[in-house]
């Protein structure tokens, strides 16, 4: 893997894969994982977050997206689980449009940190100008 990867972690099963096909789209070489749901419920599961992390983890570093809070604490327990892999990034950023952003940044090749500030930039993304 020659690109910072991403793991997007949703309380829907159905965004989650959504979103990484959106993001499949536009960064081919990028590789995604999603973590949806909770055995087919609305909810996040730390251990299929674990997974999602372990089945694209990258030695160029992984970003973690999410979109409420429990989803931020099962995927820190996630990564505890996982051994609080080094090269790991939970992002503070709005799930859609900060995963847009980290694809476009990783499939350009930036670094982790550079991905993981790009995303969390999308937080100031003005959509109406009122």
């Amino acid at each position: 893997m020659n690109h910072v990867s991403l793991v997007l972690v949703s309380h829907s099963e159905e965004i989650a894969e959504g979103l990484k096909k959106l993001l499949e789209q536009v960064a081919p070489n990028v590789d995604i994982a999603a973590a949806g749901g909770n055995n087919g419920e609305i909810g996040t599961n730390a251990l299929h977050i674990q997974e999602a992390i372990e089945s694209v983890c990258s030695e160029k570093g992984t970003v973690v997206l999410f979109d409420l809070g429990s989803a931020l604490l099962n995927a820190e327990l996630a990564l505890e689980m996982a051994g609080g892999k080094e090269r790991v990034r939970i992002a503070d950023a709005p799930l859609v449009e900060g995963a847009y952003i980290a694809a476009v940044e990783a499939g350009l090749g930036k670094p982790l940190e550079e991905v993981v500030q790009a995303c969390e930039a999308a937080k100031q993304i003005v959509k109406i100008e009122k």
